[in-house]
Protein backbone atom coordinates (compact mmCIF):
# COMPACT_ATOMS: atom_id res chain seq x y z
CA UNK A 1 0.00 0.00 0.00
CA UNK A 2 2.74 2.58 0.41
CA UNK A 3 3.31 3.00 -2.87
CA UNK A 4 0.06 4.36 -3.56
CA UNK A 5 0.55 6.89 -0.70
CA UNK A 6 0.77 10.13 -1.44
CA UNK A 7 2.58 13.18 0.25
CA UNK A 8 0.44 16.18 2.62
CA UNK A 9 3.34 18.34 2.44
CA UNK A 10 2.92 20.78 5.20
CA UNK A 11 5.19 23.80 6.00
CA UNK A 12 5.18 24.85 10.05
CA UNK A 13 6.29 28.03 12.22
CA UNK A 14 7.06 26.88 15.34
CA UNK A 15 6.88 30.19 16.74
CA UNK A 16 7.73 31.00 20.53
CA UNK A 17 4.34 33.19 20.29
CA UNK A 18 2.07 32.22 17.72
CA UNK A 19 2.21 28.73 14.99
CA UNK A 20 1.55 29.44 11.46
CA UNK A 21 0.41 26.46 9.14
CA UNK A 22 1.46 26.44 5.54
CA UNK A 23 -0.41 23.76 3.11
CA UNK A 24 1.39 23.30 -0.42
CA UNK A 25 -1.02 25.04 -3.07
CA UNK A 26 -3.54 26.46 -0.17
CA UNK A 27 -1.11 28.85 1.86
CA UNK A 28 -0.93 29.77 5.42
CA UNK A 29 -4.38 27.45 6.45
CA UNK A 30 -4.01 27.87 10.35
CA UNK A 31 -2.71 30.80 12.95
CA UNK A 32 -2.53 29.45 16.70
CA UNK A 33 -0.64 30.50 19.38
CA UNK A 34 1.90 28.79 20.70
CA UNK A 35 0.01 27.64 24.44
CA UNK A 36 -0.55 24.40 25.75
CA UNK A 37 -2.96 23.89 28.79
CA UNK A 38 -2.42 20.85 30.92
CA UNK A 39 -4.67 19.65 33.71
CA UNK A 40 -2.59 18.36 36.71
CA UNK A 41 -4.51 16.42 38.31
CA UNK A 42 -5.48 14.06 35.33
CA UNK A 43 -1.94 14.28 33.72
CA UNK A 44 -4.14 15.25 30.77
CA UNK A 45 -3.81 18.22 28.14
CA UNK A 46 -7.23 19.99 27.80
CA UNK A 47 -7.00 22.71 25.39
CA UNK A 48 -4.21 23.88 23.39
CA UNK A 49 -3.55 27.28 20.98
CA UNK A 50 -5.98 29.96 21.19
CA UNK A 51 -8.70 28.42 23.49
CA UNK A 52 -5.38 27.80 26.07
CA UNK A 53 -4.16 31.53 25.84
CA UNK A 54 -7.35 32.90 27.35
CA UNK A 55 -6.69 31.06 30.40
CA UNK A 56 -3.29 32.06 30.95
CA UNK A 57 -3.03 34.24 34.10
CA UNK A 58 -6.64 32.44 34.47
CA UNK A 59 -6.30 28.82 35.19
CA UNK A 60 -7.66 27.15 38.74
CA UNK A 61 -5.15 25.35 40.94
CA UNK A 62 -4.95 21.95 39.27
CA UNK A 63 -4.54 23.60 35.31
CA UNK A 64 -1.18 25.05 34.43
CA UNK A 65 -0.94 27.09 30.79
CA UNK A 66 2.20 26.40 29.05
CA UNK A 67 4.35 28.26 25.88
CA UNK A 68 6.46 24.86 24.90
CA UNK A 69 9.01 26.72 23.67
CA UNK A 70 11.38 29.34 25.02
CA UNK A 71 13.58 31.45 23.03
CA UNK A 72 12.82 29.70 20.24
CA UNK A 73 13.99 25.99 21.30
CA UNK A 74 11.76 23.20 23.10
CA UNK A 75 11.85 24.05 26.81
CA UNK A 76 8.44 21.39 27.27
CA UNK A 77 8.71 18.49 25.09
CA UNK A 78 5.78 16.39 25.93
CA UNK A 79 4.14 19.87 25.17
CA UNK A 80 5.77 20.51 22.00
CA UNK A 81 4.66 16.93 20.86
CA UNK A 82 1.16 18.03 21.80
CA UNK A 83 1.54 21.48 20.16
CA UNK A 84 2.34 19.53 17.03
CA UNK A 85 0.06 16.75 16.81
CA UNK A 86 -2.74 19.44 17.07
CA UNK A 87 -1.12 21.81 14.29
CA UNK A 88 -1.02 18.58 12.03
CA UNK A 89 -4.41 17.33 13.20
CA UNK A 90 -6.39 21.08 12.32
CA UNK A 91 -4.47 21.40 8.63
CA UNK A 92 -3.83 17.49 7.49
CA UNK A 93 -7.01 14.55 6.42
CA UNK A 94 -6.24 11.50 8.09
CA UNK A 95 -6.11 8.80 5.71
CA UNK A 96 -4.79 5.57 5.12
CA UNK A 97 -3.59 7.03 1.33
CA UNK A 98 -1.63 10.26 2.57
CA UNK A 99 1.23 10.50 4.71
CA UNK A 100 2.94 13.77 6.12
CA UNK A 101 5.95 15.53 5.06
CA UNK A 102 6.91 18.74 6.47
CA UNK A 103 9.86 21.26 6.87
CA UNK A 104 9.68 23.23 10.40
CA UNK A 105 11.50 26.52 11.07
CA UNK A 106 14.30 26.79 14.04
CA UNK A 107 16.43 29.72 14.90
CA UNK A 108 20.03 29.19 13.81
CA UNK A 109 21.85 29.74 17.47
CA UNK A 110 20.11 26.03 18.61
CA UNK A 111 22.80 23.48 19.37
CA UNK A 112 22.72 19.96 18.61
CA UNK A 113 20.98 19.04 22.15
CA UNK A 114 18.07 21.63 21.47
CA UNK A 115 18.28 20.37 17.90
CA UNK A 116 17.96 17.17 18.74
CA UNK A 117 15.16 17.95 20.67
CA UNK A 118 13.28 19.60 17.97
CA UNK A 119 14.20 16.79 15.62
CA UNK A 120 12.42 14.05 17.91
CA UNK A 121 9.58 16.18 18.88
CA UNK A 122 8.82 16.72 15.06
CA UNK A 123 9.27 13.21 14.39
CA UNK A 124 6.85 12.09 16.85
CA UNK A 125 3.53 14.05 15.75
CA UNK A 126 4.15 14.28 12.12
CA UNK A 127 6.29 11.98 10.93
CA UNK A 128 10.23 10.47 9.68
CA UNK A 129 9.99 12.40 6.54
CA UNK A 130 11.27 16.24 8.68
CA UNK A 131 12.65 18.64 7.57
CA UNK A 132 14.32 21.08 9.82
CA UNK A 133 15.02 24.68 7.98
CA UNK A 134 16.88 27.71 9.78
CA UNK A 135 14.02 30.64 10.04
CA UNK A 136 16.49 33.52 8.54
CA UNK A 137 16.41 31.44 5.64
CA UNK A 138 13.26 30.66 5.31
CA UNK A 139 12.16 34.25 6.11
CA UNK A 140 14.93 35.84 3.07
CA UNK A 141 12.44 33.15 0.95
CA UNK A 142 9.42 34.58 2.47
CA UNK A 143 10.47 38.07 1.73
CA UNK A 144 11.12 37.43 -1.62
CA UNK A 145 14.89 37.87 -1.69
CA UNK A 146 17.51 36.72 -4.42
CA UNK A 147 18.96 34.10 -1.88
CA UNK A 148 19.95 31.53 -4.15
CA UNK A 149 21.55 33.88 -5.72
CA UNK A 150 25.58 34.37 -5.38
CA UNK A 151 25.21 38.13 -4.52
CA UNK A 152 24.61 39.30 -0.72
CA UNK A 153 21.34 39.38 1.28
CA UNK A 154 20.70 40.71 4.33
CA UNK A 155 17.53 39.54 6.77
CA UNK A 156 16.38 40.46 10.15
CA UNK A 157 13.59 38.72 11.68
CA UNK A 158 12.11 39.93 14.81
CA UNK A 159 9.81 36.90 16.33
CA UNK A 160 8.49 36.39 19.52
CA UNK A 161 11.58 34.72 21.42
CA UNK A 162 14.42 35.10 19.44
CA UNK A 163 15.86 37.59 16.86
CA UNK A 164 17.18 36.02 14.33
CA UNK A 165 19.99 38.11 12.18
CA UNK A 166 21.61 36.61 9.14
CA UNK A 167 23.77 37.48 5.95
CA UNK A 168 22.55 34.53 2.69
CA UNK A 169 23.88 34.09 -0.34
CA UNK A 170 23.87 31.18 -3.02
CA UNK A 171 21.36 29.58 -1.33
CA UNK A 172 22.82 29.60 2.34
CA UNK A 173 23.75 31.25 4.90
CA UNK A 174 27.55 32.90 5.33
CA UNK A 175 27.10 34.63 8.62
CA UNK A 176 24.03 34.54 11.28
CA UNK A 177 23.54 35.22 14.80
CA UNK A 178 20.44 34.13 16.77
CA UNK A 179 19.80 36.94 19.20
CA UNK A 180 17.39 35.62 21.95
CA UNK A 181 15.23 39.34 21.91
CA UNK A 182 12.07 38.86 20.43
CA UNK A 183 8.61 40.02 21.02
CA UNK A 184 8.11 38.42 24.55
CA UNK A 185 11.17 40.16 25.50
CA UNK A 186 9.83 43.43 24.61
CA UNK A 187 6.19 43.30 26.64
CA UNK A 188 8.90 42.06 29.85
CA UNK A 189 11.01 44.98 29.41
CA UNK A 190 7.44 47.18 29.35
CA UNK A 191 6.22 44.76 32.93
CA UNK A 192 9.70 46.10 34.01
CA UNK A 193 9.32 49.49 33.56
CA UNK A 194 5.88 49.84 34.48
CA UNK A 195 6.62 48.17 37.68
CA UNK A 196 9.75 50.28 38.50
CA UNK A 197 8.53 53.58 37.12
CA UNK A 198 4.64 53.66 37.87
CA UNK A 199 4.60 51.35 40.66
CA UNK A 200 1.88 49.25 38.92
CA UNK A 201 1.45 45.13 38.12
CA UNK A 202 0.13 44.29 35.06
CA UNK A 203 -0.04 40.89 32.86
CA UNK A 204 2.15 39.94 29.67
CA UNK A 205 -1.53 40.55 28.13
CA UNK A 206 -1.25 44.07 29.05
CA UNK A 207 2.21 44.38 27.97
CA UNK A 208 1.31 43.02 24.48
CA UNK A 209 -1.54 45.51 24.17
CA UNK A 210 0.69 48.20 25.28
CA UNK A 211 3.27 47.51 22.79
CA UNK A 212 0.57 46.96 19.58
CA UNK A 213 -0.94 50.13 20.44
CA UNK A 214 2.12 52.35 21.70
CA UNK A 215 5.21 50.37 20.85
CA UNK A 216 8.07 52.62 19.26
CA UNK A 217 11.35 52.95 18.94
CA UNK A 218 13.52 56.14 19.66
CA UNK A 219 15.18 57.71 16.26
CA UNK A 220 16.97 61.27 16.08
CA UNK A 221 13.83 62.42 14.42
CA UNK A 222 11.84 61.81 17.58
CA UNK A 223 14.44 63.38 20.36
CA UNK A 224 13.93 66.84 20.33
CA UNK A 225 16.87 69.06 21.68
CA UNK A 226 17.10 67.49 25.08
CA UNK A 227 16.94 64.12 24.37
CA UNK A 228 12.69 63.62 25.46
CA UNK A 229 10.80 62.10 22.81
CA UNK A 230 8.62 65.06 20.66
CA UNK A 231 5.51 65.76 21.48
CA UNK A 232 4.00 64.55 18.79
CA UNK A 233 4.74 60.80 19.82
CA UNK A 234 2.76 61.62 23.31
CA UNK A 235 0.19 59.22 22.16
CA UNK A 236 -1.44 57.65 25.57
CA UNK A 237 -3.60 54.42 26.71
CA UNK A 238 -5.49 53.78 29.97
CA UNK A 239 -3.95 50.17 32.01
CA UNK A 240 -5.35 48.67 34.49
CA UNK A 241 -3.25 46.69 37.12
CA UNK A 242 -2.43 46.71 40.52
CA UNK A 243 -0.97 48.91 42.88
CA UNK A 244 2.17 48.16 44.41
CA UNK A 245 1.88 50.11 47.29
CA UNK A 246 -1.93 49.60 48.30
CA UNK A 247 -2.31 45.94 46.59
CA UNK A 248 -5.86 47.39 44.98
CA UNK A 249 -6.68 47.59 41.75
CA UNK A 250 -6.00 50.41 39.82
CA UNK A 251 -6.10 52.33 36.44
CA UNK A 252 -3.29 54.81 35.26
CA UNK A 253 -2.95 56.41 31.53
CA UNK A 254 1.12 55.23 30.24
CA UNK A 255 2.15 57.64 27.22
CA UNK A 256 4.02 55.95 24.14
CA UNK A 257 7.24 58.40 25.53
CA UNK A 258 6.82 55.51 28.61
CA UNK A 259 7.27 52.75 26.07
CA UNK A 260 9.90 54.10 24.42
CA UNK A 261 11.81 54.59 27.41
CA UNK A 262 10.86 50.89 28.55
CA UNK A 263 11.99 49.37 24.83
CA UNK A 264 15.48 51.40 24.32
CA UNK A 265 17.03 48.69 26.05
CA UNK A 266 15.95 45.50 23.92
CA UNK A 267 16.18 47.61 20.71
CA UNK A 268 19.83 48.44 21.46
CA UNK A 269 20.57 44.98 21.93
CA UNK A 270 18.80 43.96 18.82
CA UNK A 271 20.92 47.01 16.80
CA UNK A 272 24.09 46.24 18.21
CA UNK A 273 23.89 42.86 17.12
CA UNK A 274 23.17 43.88 13.47
CA UNK A 275 26.12 46.27 13.86
CA UNK A 276 28.65 43.23 14.52
CA UNK A 277 27.27 41.09 12.35
CA UNK A 278 27.89 43.57 9.54
CA UNK A 279 31.24 44.29 10.72
CA UNK A 280 32.40 40.41 10.30
CA UNK A 281 30.31 40.24 6.65
CA UNK A 282 33.07 39.42 3.77
CA UNK A 283 33.57 43.03 1.99
CA UNK A 284 31.94 41.62 -1.38
CA UNK A 285 28.89 40.66 0.09
CA UNK A 286 28.81 43.80 2.12
CA UNK A 287 28.79 45.93 -0.94
CA UNK A 288 25.69 44.19 -2.17
CA UNK A 289 23.88 44.65 1.13
CA UNK A 290 24.81 48.36 1.03
CA UNK A 291 23.31 48.60 -2.61
CA UNK A 292 20.67 46.65 -1.78
CA UNK A 293 19.61 47.21 1.67
CA UNK A 294 18.14 45.07 4.92
CA UNK A 295 14.97 43.73 5.16
CA UNK A 296 13.24 43.14 8.27
CA UNK A 297 10.38 40.44 8.81
CA UNK A 298 8.65 38.49 11.72
CA UNK A 299 5.87 40.76 14.03
CA UNK A 300 8.52 42.81 15.79
CA UNK A 301 9.43 44.71 12.03
CA UNK A 302 5.78 45.85 13.06
CA UNK A 303 7.47 48.50 15.36
CA UNK A 304 6.88 52.03 14.49
CA UNK A 305 10.23 53.88 13.89
CA UNK A 306 12.72 50.59 14.31
CA UNK A 307 13.22 50.45 10.19
CA UNK A 308 14.59 53.83 10.53
CA UNK A 309 16.47 53.97 14.03
CA UNK A 310 18.34 50.59 12.18
CA UNK A 311 18.66 52.57 9.49
CA UNK A 312 20.29 55.26 11.41
CA UNK A 313 22.50 53.39 12.83
CA UNK A 314 23.60 51.42 9.66
CA UNK A 315 23.48 54.14 7.41
CA UNK A 316 21.90 51.93 5.08
CA UNK A 317 18.37 51.26 3.41
CA UNK A 318 15.83 49.08 5.47
CA UNK A 319 12.44 48.02 4.30
CA UNK A 320 9.82 45.85 5.96
CA UNK A 321 9.07 42.99 3.94
CA UNK A 322 5.23 42.89 2.73
CA UNK A 323 3.43 40.36 5.11
CA UNK A 324 6.38 40.16 7.06
CA UNK A 325 4.34 38.62 9.94
CA UNK A 326 4.10 35.94 7.75
CA UNK A 327 7.51 35.37 5.93
CA UNK A 328 9.13 32.67 7.89
CA UNK A 329 5.76 30.32 6.98
CA UNK A 330 5.47 31.36 3.41
CA UNK A 331 9.14 30.70 2.88
CA UNK A 332 9.29 27.30 4.46
CA UNK A 333 6.05 26.54 2.21
CA UNK A 334 7.92 27.61 -0.93
CA UNK A 335 10.84 25.45 0.37
CA UNK A 336 8.76 22.08 -0.34
CA UNK A 337 9.11 22.65 -3.58
CA UNK A 338 12.98 21.98 -3.26
CA UNK A 339 11.79 19.20 -0.47
CA UNK A 340 13.86 16.77 -2.37
CA UNK A 341 17.06 19.17 -2.71
CA UNK A 342 17.06 20.38 0.72
CA UNK A 343 16.54 16.80 2.38
CA UNK A 344 20.54 16.40 0.97
CA UNK A 345 21.65 19.10 3.37
CA UNK A 346 19.51 19.51 6.22
CA UNK A 347 19.14 16.32 7.35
Amino acid sequence: MSLFKKHSELAIDLGTTNSLVFIKEKGIVLREPTVVCYNTERDVVETVGQDAQRMIGRTPGNMVAVRPLQDGVVAEYDMTVEMLRYLVSKTVPKTAFTTPRAIISHPSGVTQVELTALRRAAEEAVGDDVLLMETALSAAMGAGLPVFDPIGTMVVDLGGGTTEIAVLSSGGIVIARSLRVGGEELDEAIISYVRRHLKLLIGERTAEEIKINLGVAKTKKTLDARGYLDTEYEKSMQIKGRDLDTGLPKDLKITQGDVAEALEYPISRIVEAILTILEKTPPELAADINEKGITLTGGGAELHHLAQRISEETEMQVYKAENALDCVAIGSGIALNRFDELAKSLR
